[in-house]
């Protein structure tokens, strides 16, 4: 696994539970505001081994209960599996943090029981979507495909979307729609501090929080569970 970075100690990475947060490097979507951009680019590179890391997890066990895997994109690792079994046998709660692309990986996971919760970013509408990621790749369907291996697992989950000043409230409905029924959906304020790429719309002003109580109104009518996260 190519480590970007590791977060000895998280209060809020993964719900209720203390937790340390790996973070693996690259990533195929490459969305302008995200907040972790050094890590977009797979030759980014941290410090500290697995080996470290597991070592540390063994002397934690009184302390920490869970561990984040994020990114970055973890699901394009290809021992991302060999590392959640790793952690799990060592006694944690396992937490991906995944944008959905790769559903065939999320239903191997989850098939054997390797991940505890996942959350998946929802970036925008289906229609919008590459103005965002910044990629040719239609990945409509594979996103489509992650939304439903999620709310039909047993796990604990989240859905969420960066309320981003390119995100209008007709998208959000649409994002709704996407997610519909689903048991935790968060809306989540935007920054653009570290955005990479050069972006233009890094000048753009965040949505006021009249505009997101108005998306959190609209998303309530599909997903009762909708809340805001961060203002």
């Amino acid at each position: 696994m190519n480590v970007g970075g590791f977060l000895k100690q998280s209060f809020i990475d993964y719900p209720g539970t203390i937790c340390a947060v790996i973070f693996t490097s690259g990533c195929n979507f490459k969305c302008w505001y995200c907040h972790n951009s050094q890590l977009i680019n797979d030759a980014s590179s941290s410090q500290i081994s697995l080996a470290e890391i597991y070592d540390f997890l063994k002397s934690r066990k009184k302390f920490l209960e869970g561990v984040v895997i994020s990114g970055g994109e973890p699901t394009l690792q290809a021992d991302l599996k060999e590392v959640a079994r790793a952690i799990k046998q060592l006694g944690y709660k396992v937490k991906l943090d995944t944008n959905g692309s790769n559903p065939q990986v999320l239903q191997s996971l989850l098939d054997e029981n390797l991940i505890d919760y996942v959350a998946m970013d929802i970036k925008t509408c289906l229609r919008n979507y590459n103005e965002i990621i910044n990629t040719y790749k239609d990945f409509s369907d594979e996103l489509k495909k992650s939304i439903e291996i999620i709310k039909n697992s047993k796990v604990d989950y989240e859905f969420r979307t960066t309320f981003s000043p390119d995100i209008s409230l007709g998208d959000i409905k649409e994002i709704a729609d996407l997610a519909k029924d689903s048991k935790a959906f968060y809306l989540q304020k935007y920054t653009a501090e570290n955005a990479p790429c050069g972006s233009s719309n890094i000048t753009l002003m965040p949505h006021s929080r009249k505009t997101f109580d108005d998306a959190l109104t609209i998303l309530k009518t599909t997903i009762p569970s909708s809340k805001i996260r961060g203002l």
